[in-house]
């Protein structure tokens, strides 16, 4: 297996990193790979792959007709 070093990591981010590798179970460099990999798959996404899951969601998910209007109350929070 190919070994990949990464240099002059912001300690913020490797502080992140460590946590979030800790909090599911895995060790430092096994998180950093799903990471990637992940990272990876989601910008190899087709967009309209992406767009198709988005209206199966709304299809799923009908918004009721009494449900207030998201923009108006976007509005009203602003004007607060």
């Amino acid at each position: 297996m190919t070994i990949l070093h990464v240099r002059n990591v912001p300690e913020r981010l490797y502080e992140r990193l460590k946590t979030r590798a800790e909090t599911q179970r895995r060790s430092l460099s096994a998180e950093v790979i799903a990471l990637l990999e992940s990272a990876i798959e989601e910008a190899e996404r087709d967009p309209a792959v992406i767009l198709q899951a988005i209206r199966e969601r709304r299809a799923r998910y009908a918004v009721s007709p009494d449900a207030p209007d998201s923009a108006l109350l976007l509005r009203e929070d602003r004007e607060r």
